[in-house]
């Protein structure tokens, strides 16, 4: 099927196998919010700071706006999107995945020599490689390479060629932003910095980030007790990585996100790691 000639059936045919969408205009850009919630004079999503369906009818708030509903999709409210749109986006995160998106043949090299193989699908001047798992998205991980996750799009180019392997540490890595404390010089066994000035046991960032994954992970897969989940892994993750000051703003984005996805609030959020910082004394 060619989801340029037919975008409509092509985001029907997705939300049926549990993708969300959403049409794309001119530039492979969302629709700009409707007169109601411009400026996000709504309260957006609540101001696209959590995942989930956009409460606009429109084709609003971009990534919050993909839908696996498909009265929603062939809703009057949509058709006049649908008119112009030039393409079918999707919301990885809402889906499951992660989207390693590779800009160009330099970072598709280093993509073949630095992860692990997946189902891989061809752009315009590079590939989309594809992961089972989710994780917080961002761009410019490195030279050409995009994250797109929770809270992105992206484009739906097919369904590419290769089976999908699991959301590896490597990946997550790349979005963790460490600062000095966390580049320890290579001969050096320990590294102090941080609140308390406490050792450094974060030897690469890979062990950094593998704690923040397996921390992510647990929240996610809390079936039950929810609010006291988030607050034994945040008090985990500030136990084992808080002393040193490794951690970023990013990891913390990174586990609220989780938590949010599972119901909680950010007020919540905040208030659990407040709470567990100052059970620690930090």
């Amino acid at each position: 099927m060619n989801e340029t000639l037919h975008p409509q059936r092509t985001a029907l045919s997705l939300a049926a196998s549990g993708v969300p969408v959403l049409p794309l205009r001119q530039g492979k850009v969302p629709f700009r919010n409707c007169p109601a919630c411009t400026g996000n004079a709504c309260g957006g999503r609540p101001n696209m700071k959590t995942p989930g369906p956009c409460h606009c009818a429109g084709v609003c708030h971009a990534w919050a706006a993909a839908t696996t509903d498909p009265s929603v999709i062939t809703s009057p409210a949509w058709a006049a999107a649908w008119r112009r749109a030039v393409c079918v986006g999707y919301h990885p995160g809402g889906a499951g995945l992660t989207v390693v998106d590779l800009d160009d043949a330099t970072a598709v090299a280093w993509a073949r020599t630095a992860l692990p193989a997946t189902r891989t699908v061809a752009t315009t001047r590079g590939e989309h490689w594809i992961y089972r798992g989710t994780m917080a998205s961002r761009n410019a991980v490195r030279p050409g390479v995009d994250i797109k996750s929770t809270m992105a799009y992206a484009r739906y180019l097919g369904p590419g060629t290769g089976a999908l392997a699991d959301l590896p540490d490597a990946v997550r890595a790349l979005a963790v932003r460490e600062g000095p404390a966390a580049r320890p010089a290579a001969h050096a066994a320990v590294v102090t910095a941080g609140i308390g000035g406490g050792e450094c046991p974060h030897r690469t960032p890979a062990y950094l980030a593998r704690g923040i994954a397996m921390a992510e992970q647990r929240i996610t897969e809390a079936s039950s007790a929810v609010h006291a989940t988030v607050y034994r892994t945040f008090l985990a993750v500030l136990s084992r990585h808080g002393r040193c000051g490794c951690l970023t703003d990013a990891h913390v984005a990174r586990l609220f996100t989780a938590a949010q996805a599972k119901g909680e609030t950010l007020r919540h959020c905040a208030d659990a790691w407040t709470n567990a910082r100052t059970t620690l004394g930090l």
